[in-house]
C-alpha cells in the first residue's frame, strides 16, 4: 500500500465533500475535485492522507501529483501565490489597461487593434507602467493568467532576434513574501 501525507498547519481546515476537497484558511477558500477512484483521500489528526493499493507507475505518478496539489492549496490559503511579468518594447510604446477581467495591450508593435488576454476571475492583477503583478490563492490560475498574457504578445512573422518586444514572465509563480 502506497501512502502520502500532507500536514495541515494551524489556522487551516480541510474537509471532504464527496469528491471535492475544501481547504479554508486565513486568506480564503479553495475547492478541487479529485475523481480518481483508485486513490483514497482521508483526513485524520491534522493530516491529509492519500493512499492506494495499486503499484502501477501511472497510479504512483497521480498520487504524487495529488500530494503536490493539496500542498499548493494549503500554501495558497495561508500565503497566496504571485507571478511577475514585464512589458518590453523598443520600437513602439505599448500601453496596458485592465477592464472586466481582460487585459488589453495597446499599440503593441504599432498595431491599431489591441491584443487582449482574458484573466480568471479569482485572480488579482496590478498594473504598474511596464510591470504586471498577478496574485491569487490558486497556483494554477495565477500561472495560467501569466501564460495567457505572455502568449497574447507572441510575435509571428518577425525576426525574434530583432523584435524582442512582448510581455515576459520575469518571476514564475511563487509564494507571496
Amino acid at each position: 500500500m502506497l501512502e502520502r501525507t500532507v500536514e495541515i498547519p494551524d489556522g487551516v481546515t480541510v474537509s471532504k465533500e464527496k469528491n471535492w476537497l475544501v481547504v479554508k484558511g486565513p486568506k480564503g477558500e479553495l475547492k478541487r475535485e479529485f475523481l480518481n477512484t483508485r486513490i483514497k483521500v482521508n483526513i485524520k489528526d491534522r493530516k491529509v492522507m492519500l493512499s492506494t493499493d495499486e503499484h502501477r507507475r501511472k497510479i504512483k505518478a497521480v498520487l504524487g501529483t495529488w500530494e503536490a496539489l493539496v500542498k499548493n492549496m494549503v500554501l495558497g490559503v495561508t500565503n497566496g501565490w504571485r507571478c511577475d511579468l514585464k512589458l518590453v518594447f523598443s520600437h513602439f510604446p505599448a500601453k496596458l489597461s485592465l477592464k472586466d477581467n481582460e487585459l488589453a495591450i495597446q499599440n503593441f508593435l504599432g498595431e491599431r487593434s489591441s491584443r487582449t488576454a482574458k484573466i480568471p476571475s479569482d485572480v488579482n492583477v496590478k498594473l504598474d507602467k511596464e510591470n504586471i503583478i498577478i496574485t491569487g490563492l490558486d497556483k494554477q490560475k495565477v500561472g495560467l493568467a501569466g501564460g495567457k498574457i505572455e502568449r497574447a504578445t507572441k510575435i509571428v512573422g518577425f525576426d525574434r532576434r530583432v523584435f524582442q518586444d512582448g510581455c515576459y514572465i520575469v518571476k514564475k509563480t511563487h509564494l507571496i513574501e
